[in-house]
């Protein structure tokens, strides 16, 4: 899904395993993992995507009012929007903070957690993905918790390996860690996608909907292009009402605004890394001029580039 990928990449996404947990029955958390829990493995993101991996036993999960979810041994939890969930053997005890309990590492092994009233044992990993841009309308789209078998699919033996591997190499190799909780994610997506009942609507529709995929892909893997609506319309096959029309509907806003909205991330993201200039920058985007890049940053951002690069590096620094 070539449109997926191209997403995802433009998100800048990192990540790692970084807690192990090992709760007993009767027992029940409070958990959500914050942006300052990153900064051991890497730069604080601006958005945090969570996920936890049963690897023996089974718990109970819920957010907020909705409904509670059984998750497995073998199975994996994705909470795209990060939000605060509650995880045991039963939710009807009062929950405990799980940053309440977390241990230091000791002899390379990653912080761990050992809760619980001595009963039968559910054992987890814990991960997050970063990324540098704010959460977006792909990250919206997606369910408040995305439950996949780790062990189902041609894919099932590879997520399995690559979660416990991460957990043993996170304080090693964490940029190849980061590598694989970005395709752990990719996985969980595609399969949510290709599991949507046929007539779906929405921004995941677009990604398998073959015209407006075409034009996703080349939105985000030639950006700087001076693109229109009549080229994006010539590229995917239909015409420019049909194909204005169509995006519209699926990504829920014009194919212009998208492509401003995802070069101004772009830029931010540039920015945020410290490594060219905004002349530089407003080239890579699309801009032909500092002066006009300057005036849609700050449309979009309320400050213009260099004020909003500072803001960033004294926020870092403190």
């Amino acid at each position: 899904m070539e449109a997926l990928a191209s997403v995802l990449a433009a998100m800048k996404l990192s990540g790692s395993v970084f807690l192990e947990a090992e709760f007993t029955r009767p027992w029940c958390v409070q958990s959500q993992i914050g942006p300052e829990d990153c900064r051991a493995y890497f730069s604080e993101p601006a958005h945090v995507i969570s996920y936890h991996y049963v690897i023996a036993g089974e718990l109970v999960c819920a957010i907020g009012d909705g409904p509670p979810h059984t998750v497995r041994a073998g199975d994996i939890m994705l909470l795209p929007r990060n939000e605060p969930h509650l995880m045991g053997s039963t939710l009807g005890i009062r929950p405990t903070r799980t940053r309440d309990l977390i241990r230091p590492a000791a002899d390379g092994r990653l912080p761990r957690i050992s809760w619980g009233g001595g009963g039968e044992t559910t054992a987890i990993l814990c991960g997050y993905l970063g990324t540098v841009s704010p959460i977006n309308a792909f990250l919206l789209s997606l369910p408040s918790l995305m439950i996949i078998g780790a062990a189902d699919g041609p894919s099932g033996d590879w997520l399995t390996s690559s979660i416990r591997y991460a957990s043993s190499e996170s304080a090693r190799s964490p940029e190849l860690v980061a590598r694989l909780a970005e395709l752990l994610f990719a996985e969980a997506v595609r399969r949510h996608v290709d599991a949507l009942p046929e007539g779906e609507g929405g921004w995941l529709a677009g990604l398998r909907d073959a015209h407006v995929s075409r034009a996703l892909t080349l939105l985000h893997s030639r950006q700087a292009e001076p693109w229109t609506t009549e080229a994006l319309a010539r590229e995917t096959g239909l015409s420019r009402s049909a194909f204005a029309d169509r995006f519209t509907q699926l990504i829920g806003e014009p194919p212009m605004r998208y492509l401003a909205r995802h070069r101004m991330n772009l830029a931010a993201n540039l920015l945020r890394e410290g490594g060219q200039n905004n002349a530089s920058i407003a080239y890579e985007v699309g801009f032909g001029s500092e002066a006009a890049f300057n005036r849609a940053f700050k449309k979009e951002y309320g400050v213009p580039p260099g004020q909003w690069r500072k803001a960033r590096e004294e926020a870092s620094a403190a």
